[in-house]
Order: structure tokens, then sequence, then C-alpha cells
């Protein structure tokens, strides 16, 4: 209820001349007459304005209030009223002052007391500081001092101790820096992990936080280190250097990342190598600074390969992704071995370390199918970049060497079957072998058109063997390796693989050119006659030809004499052979001539493609047929067609000519050389021509046959009917063509019409029986023998088999005797005396013509005989006779029944004897 200023007031606060002062006015005021109610009027009077703070300045604010002009009656009343207000409000405030006086007189002599409590505390103090400086002095300075300098001493010490391990620690930089120059990676880092566990003792020391930084960047410094020695594993392997470097990894705890970064560094080691080598012959071929070639894709980088730099671009390609593929192989046994160490020392090792090589062995195992399908499509590109369609078939051959080479290592090192190389080369082999075998057709026919069918002379012992085309059946297991290698292999590291075998020098795909060196041949006489010394020479230089094929060591074997090889038979049939056998001691060379020679090799060339490459063997094969399809026709074109063919061989062979027309391949018919004479008596009608085209066609036959078995384990099954109906019908008609090519000669060489006349001019009805028998023997005979001087004329140029010789005679007498018949058909009037002479004229035919041949049986002599024998028959024997004998012509038989039975049966019955023959004659027609 009080004024605003006495709350602000507090009478502790006054100071006793005031509190005098108040005590003075008090007493005045208390003379004056007190009206409380008007004193509480007058303090509410008072403006507000007085009490808005404490620094109001009342007389500024009371000067303001004046008006302009002054009027001193307001004045001084006015003044009057602030006089009134303030001794109210003086008046208020005193009474407040008297009513707190108890209070603050009590509160007085609290202070009073309190201070002279702290005088006598500030005395106490005194004293026992005065104390405490007497003792100090006496006894606690020396002997606390004793302890304090000891106590520091042990201080500086263990200071003095952390100095020089910071010293050390401060120095380790140099000593890193010298391992790492010796590629002490796991001692390196050794000492870094060492140097930061003391650090981590002195971690209170400024200088030690700059050195866990320098520290950490050392570790950083080295792990860049390790990545650059990790990768240089993936080209040169080294046992100790990637031992060190996983030691190192382990140390860092890093080891599944050491080798999630060795996959990436192999991957781009594949890249960066064939880049850098294919790039290198880029630059190379092209003979200048350009720099294009730097910025091109690999894959276009292919295209820019010449033919000539091909093969050694890609020899040296293989020869840098193998080094690659053995360092990942070496690093897989490295770590086989370390699992193998850790395993057999029965070390129970954290679990840690078992995750870890659990990733390891999967991520290797993981990886062997990556690296091998990076490094097929780097090859693919590189083969698929350039057009080998008009390569050399040496230059091709090399080039399916080398990535059969490359797939036999893909398979070894992840069990690939390299489809993507297969395809690759495959599209290369189809197309170039394609363009190559049409070529090889049209130098074949001009081969053929050009050829004289000489004698091309061979060595008696000679096989296909021999030649290089085949030498790669004695290495089929390893096609880039020579001879003399496999030799050198076979018996100590035969089972081993690639990887073993060029594990610490050498490489694969260095062998091809070795190889290459070695293919040497000498399969020709020297001029075409060999003397016997020679021969055995030669036969002991090839009879230990362990390197070859079974299906190779067999020799030339002639179908008519059995299956004795030539050896055997140039020694023993040679003393045994009569006049029959045109040898002249000439041994048993084969019969060839430079095309068969060409198509042997070409053979060869062929089924080394097959053999190299399988998934083409069949249209490799399908080319084979044709090579000899064309051969066999040219064969029977130029020599086994003529007018006086017969016994339907022509037909059998013009259908090869169908075959070969079919195919997909044309090829125009071949011609005979103009300087190959056919119409010579004296030569006998080309008899020489004619013996080394079908020997040699035989022969070419012959190692077909020999061949057989290689080319089917070569074939896709669902294709090997194919091949068995090419054997069945093309090769096996080879020596069929002898019948047809050379009964044209048997059919020439003998007068066979003048023998005819000569025995129409013979009188059969004689009455008497003769014994001496006719002319027309001795003149046949004496052809004969005329051709068997000349078959051995035709046997200096020429050997002639045993095999040939025999189908000559055996068509000749056939021939003679068919015109004997057809002769003795003709007679119009016989006796029985006439019958005895015909059998005399046989009898002595065969007599003389027994010591020119040794053929056994004569062929026909059953068809003469039998014929003679049948004018002793009687009606109803002739009708048996004609029903059983069907061989003989209508006009034989009718022959038989109008001379011999003609007088003795009557005309019905000669006319159904006639009936009989012409029934059995009508189905021929």
């Amino acid at each position: 209820s009080q004024g605003p200023t006495c709350r602000r007031l507090s009478l502790s606060l006054l100071s006793p001349p005031l509190v005098r002062l108040l005590q003075e006015e008090l007493r005045e005021l208390r003379e004056q007459p007190i009206d409380p109610q008007a004193e509480q009027e007058m303090i509410e009077s008072i403006a507000e304005v007085y009490y808005s703070c404490d620094s109001f300045d009342m007389v500024k604010h009371e000067l303001e209030k004046l008006p302009p002009e002054l009027d001193l009656q307001e004045l001084e009343d006015h003044r009057d009223t602030l006089k009134k207000q303030q001794a109210a409000v003086s008046k208020k405030v005193a009474d407040l002052i008297l009513e707190k006086q108890p209070a603050y007189v009590k509160e007085l002599e609290r202070v009073t007391a309190l201070q002279t409590n702290l005088q006598l505390a500030a005395v106490i103090c005194t004293n026992a500081r005065r104390q405490l400086g007497v003792s100090k002095e006496g006894f606690t300075e020396a002997s606390l001092g004793l302890l304090a300098n000891q106590r520091k001493r042990q201080l500086l010490t263990g200071l003095l101790k952390s100095l020089r391990t910071i010293k050390t620690l401060q120095r380790t930089d140099v000593r890193l820096s010298e391992m790492l120059e010796e590629e002490d990676y796991p001692g390196a880092i050794q000492l870094c992990l060492e140097c930061q566990k003391a650090a981590s003792t002195f971690k209170h020391y400024s200088c030690i936080s700059e050195l866990n930084s320098k520290l950490q960047d050392t570790l950083e410094q080295i792990e860049e280190q390790l990545d650059v020695a990790l990768s240089k594993t993936c080209k040169h392997f080294d046992v100790s250097h990637y031992t060190k470097v996983q030691l190192a990894y382990t140390l860092l705890g890093k080891t599944q990342t050491a080798m999630d970064q060795l996959h990436m560094h192999f991957t781009q080691a594949i890249h960066n190598t064939v880049f850098q080598v294919v790039l290198g012959y880029v630059e190379l071929c092209a003979g200048n600074a350009d720099t294009k070639f730097q910025k091109m894709q690999y894959k276009d980088l292919c295209t820019h390969i010449t033919p000539d730099s091909y093969i050694p671009c890609l020899t040296d390609l293989c020869k840098a992704l193998w080094e690659v593929m053995l360092s990942y192989h070496s690093t897989m046994q490295w770590h086989e071995e370390l699992d193998n160490k850790e395993d057999g020392g029965a070390s129970a090792g954290a679990d840690e370390s078992v995750v870890d090589r659990s990733y390891v062995k999967k991520k290797l195992e993981h990886g062997l199918t990556r690296i091998w399908q990076d490094v097929q499509l780097k090859v693919k590109a590189y083969i698929l970049g350039t057009d080998m369609s008009n390569f050399k078939y040496d230059d091709f051959i090399v080039v399916l060497d080398v990535i059969s080479r490359l797939m036999q290592v893909g398979e070894e090192f992840c069990g690939s079957r390299s489809e993507v190389l297969q395809e690759s080369i495959k599209r290369q082999s189809v197309n170039y072998f394609r363009n190559y075998h049409r070529a090889r057709l049209e130098e074949l026919r001009m081969f053929l058109e050009n050829e004289t069918w000489e004698l091309c002379p061979v060595k008696s012992n000679f096989s296909i063997a021999q030649l290089h085309e085949f030498k790669f059946m004695g290495q089929c297991h390893s096609p880039s390796l020579s001879p003399s290698r496999q030799a050198g292999t076979g018996a100590a590291g035969g089972d081993l693989s690639l990887f073993q075998q060029f594990l610490l020098e050498g490489n694969p795909f260095e062998m091809h050119i070795e190889n290459k060196e070695e293919e040497t041949e000498d399969v020709l006489a020297s001029n075409g006659y060999e003397s016997d010394e020679l021969e055995k020479n030669v036969f002991q230089d090839y009879d230990s030809d362990s390197d070859v094929p079974e299906e190779l060591k067999q020799d030339y074997v002639d179908e008519q004499t059995g299956d004795a090889p030539l050896k055997s038979v140039s020694r023993e049939t040679m003393r045994s052979h009569k006049k029959s056998d045109y040898s002249l001691n000439k041994g048993t060379a084969p019969i060839l001539t430079n095309t068969t020679l060409n198509v042997i090799r070409l053979l060869g060339k062929y089924m080394q493609m097959m053999n190299i490459l399988k998934p083409i063997a069949f249209d490799v094969i399908h080319c084979v047929s044709q090579l000899f399809d064309y051969y066999l026709y040219a064969v029977y074109t130029f020599f086994g067609r003529n007018d006086m063919s017969c016994q339907g061989s022509s037909g059998e062979s013009a259908g090869v000519h169908g075959q070969v027309e079919d195919r997909k391949e044309k090829v125009p018919t071949p011609h005979l050389s103009q300087l190959v004479v056919l119409t010579k008596s004296g030569t006998l009608y080309g008899l020489a021509q004619r013996v080394v085209a079908t020997e040699s066609l035989v022969f070419l036959a012959e190692q077909f046959d020999s061949l057989q078995a290689h080319l089917d384990s070569m074939m896709p099954a669902v294709k090997k009917p194919f091949l068995q109906q090419f054997y069945s019908q093309t090769v096996s008609t080879a020596s069929e063509l002898r019948k047809p090519i050379y009964w044209i000669v048997a059919a020439k060489a003998i007068d066979y019409e003048q023998m005819l006349l000569m025995m129409s001019g013979v009188k059969w009805d004689i009455r008497e029986i003769m014994s001496q028998h006719n002319v027309y023997v001795d003149i046949l005979l004496k052809e004969f023998e005329q051709f068997n001087a000349q078959l051995g004329d035709v046997s200096r140029q020429v050997r002639i088999p045993l095999a040939v010789s025999n189908v000559l005679w055996e068509h000749c007498i056939r021939l003679a005797n068919r015109t004997l018949v057809e002769g003795y058909a003709n007679v119009k009037k016989c006796s029985n005396e006439g019958r005895a002479l015909m059998q005399l004229d046989f009898q002595q035919f065969l007599m003389k013509l027994e010591r020119l041949t040794d053929l056994r049986p004569i062929p026909d002599k059953e068809f003469v005989e039998t014929y003679i024998k049948a004018y002793y028959l009687t009606e109803n024997d002739m009708e048996q006779f004609i029903k059983n004998h069907r061989e003989y012509s209508m006009k034989q038989l009718a022959n038989l029944v109008n001379v011999c039975l003609g007088s003795h049966i009557n005309k019905k019955a000669r006319q159904k004897l006639l009936s009989a023959i012409d029934d059995i004659d009508r189905p021929k027609r």
C-alpha cells in the first residue's frame, strides 16, 4: 500500500548522519497537523513521471514545464504544491524508517561481532605461518629437496630413453627406403608396423603425430610398390619374388585384396601384351613413325597386319600369351603347395586365414576360365582380322598348327574345348579350303592335260610315309613338335603336359619352325633303275621307320598276286616269274606319274588339315573324294573309251563323271595331251602310257585304302556312311578299270578279222582224220608271239606288273577263243572228221599258247571245247544244251542245230530247236 519511492528504500542501507537528519525532519513534521487522508491524496497526486527511473532529473523536468510567459503567483502556488508533496513523501519515508529501526540496530550489532572474529582469525594465521617458516628452514627443505632431485632424475632418464626411441623412429625412413630398393616388402611392412606400435606409446608427444602420418604415407607407398611388384608376376613368375609379395600382403591383412588385384593385372597383362606385339609388327611393316596406330583399338589394329608378317606375329603373340598363362599356372601351383604345407603342418590357423585360403582357391579356379576366355577373344580378333584365303598352303598349315597348339594349351590350362578359337579358325579354314580346293582341282586338270604318262622314277621302297606331307601322322599327339624333339621327349616326358615340359625353359610355339626345317624327303630314284646293292641299302635305311604310322608301313600290294608286300615280292617272285612278268629286274617300285605324286601330296595336305582342324573334316574328305573321282574319270576318259569297248565297264566308269559333275565344284572335262599317241600298233596302242596311267590309279587307290582307318577316325559319326560309300563305289572300282583300258589293246593287238577270214576258207566236211592242224592256227600263234615280243619291248620302258600282263593275256586269249567259236559257227558243212580237225587245231593252239604265257587256267578254254563237243549231241541233248548254255550267241547255237543235226532230224524238230533258241534270245532283246 506504500508508494513506489518507499518500496525502493531500505533502512539498513542508511548511514547514521542521514538517520539523524531524518529524525529532525520527523520532529518538524510531527509538529504540523496530521491528516492521513489528505497525506495519502497528496502522495497520489504526484505525477507518474517521477517514478519512471532513478536517474530522473526533476529540476529539468519542472523547468521544461514552465510556460513561455511566467506568472509569479502561479509559480508560487506550484512551488507550494511541490513542497507539500515532498513533505508528504518525506513523512511517509520517515515513518517507514522509524518502523524498521530495531531490526537495523540488531543487524548492525551482528556486523560488528563478525568484524571482531575476522580480526582474531587474521592473528592466528599470521602466527601459523611464522611457525611453518621455522619448520621449513630447519627440516623439510633439505630432505624433500633430495627426493625431488631423485624424481627429476628418473623423469629425465625416461625422457632420454623416449627421445632416443623417437630419434630411431624418425630415422626409419632411410632403412625403409633401403628395404624397398631390395624389394624386401615383408621386412619393410614389419618395420612400419613395429614403428606404429612404438609410436602409439609416445603419442603424447607432438612430434609423434607427425611421425604417425609419415608412417601411414610410407605404408601407402609400400602398397603401391607391392601392386607394381604383383603385376610383374603376370609375365615372369618368380617363386621368391611372389613369396615376398604374398607375405607382405599377409602382413597387411589384405590377402583377398591382393588376389583381386592379381586377376585385374592378369587381364591387363593380356591386353597390353597382345596390343604391344601386334602394334610392333604393324609399325614395323608400315615403316614410318606414324602414331595413329597407337590410338587404334586392338581389333582394328589386327586388320593392318600384312600377310608376310602374319605368322611371325601370330607366333610371337602366342608365345607372349603362353608366358602369361604359364605365370598363372605357376601362381596356382604356388598356392597349392602352400595349402599342402599348411594342411600337412596341422597348424591350427586362425579362422580368418582359413577363409582367405578358401577365397584364394576359388578365385584362382574361377580365374582359369576367365583368363583363357580373354586369351581366346584376343586371338580370335587376330585370326579374323586378316583374309587368309590367298595364303600359301604351308603357311596356312603353320597357322592351323599354332592355333591347334594353343587349343591344346587351353585344354591343359582349364579343360576348355576352346569353342571360340575353333569357331573362328573353322570360319577361316572353310573359306581358305574352298578357294584352295578350287585352285587345286584346276591345277590337277592342268597336270592331267599336260601329263605324258611317263613313269616317275621313285625308289623301290617308296612309301607315302616318306613324303613330308604325311610326317604329321607320326606326330599326331603333338603336331607342332619335330620328330627329333618327340624322340627326345617320348621316353622321359611322353606323359608330361606342356606346362610341365616348358615350366623352366622353352616355349611350345617355337617347335613348328624346327619342324619345317627338318621336313626333307628322298623318294626319287637317280635314274629309275636301282642296282641291287642300292636297293638293299635303301631297304636297310627304311626298315627301322619306328615313327611311321602302321597304316603307312604297308607297301604296294598287287591285287592279282595276293597281299604280300613288294619288299618280299621284289626278291622272290622276280626269280620265279616267267615271260609273263615284264619287270626286267627293275625291282617293284610303284608305277606312278608326277600327277599321281601330286595327288598323293594333296591328299597328305588335306589330311594334315583334317588332323589339325577336325570340325571341317567332312568338308575336306568330301574334297578328297573329288580329287580321286577326277583322277579316275580322267584316266578312264583318256584310255578307257573306245568303239571296241565292251563288258559294260565303260558304263560303270562313266558314272564317276556324273558324280564329279553333281558336286558343287564344277571342273571342265580334261583332254589328253597331244603328245600321247594311242593309235600306233608298234607301241601296242600306247600300252606303256596306259600301264602308267592305270597302275598309277591302282596305286593311288591302294594308298586311299591304307588310309581308310585314319580317315574314318576323323569323320563325324553321322558322316561315316559317305566315306563308306566312297570306298565301296569309287575307290574299289579303280582296279576294275584295267579291263576296259587293256581290252582296247587286246582287241587291236591281234588281227582277229584275218583269223576269221582264214577259218572261213578251211574245208570242214572232210572224210578222213587229219594229222596236221590248219595254217590259221600258226598265223594266230605267230600274232601272239609278236604280241609277246611287243610286251617285252614295252616293258623296257615301264615295268608291266603280273596283274597287268595277266589281264592283257586274258583279254587276248578270250578274244581269240571267242573268235574261234565265231569261226566255227560260220561253218556251213562239217563232218565228224572236220570236228576232229577243230579239236586238233584248238589243242595245237593251246599247247603252243601255254608256252607263251603263265596264265592258268586258259580263259574260255571250256567255251571253245564245249562248243566243239556240241557237234556230237543228239536231238534231245541239243535241246537241253541250248537251255543250259546261254553264253553262246543265237547265231552260234543256230549253227549247231543247222550244221550238226541238219541231216539227222526232220524240219519240225529243227524248227522246234530254233524256236527254243529264239525264246532264249528274246529276253535279251
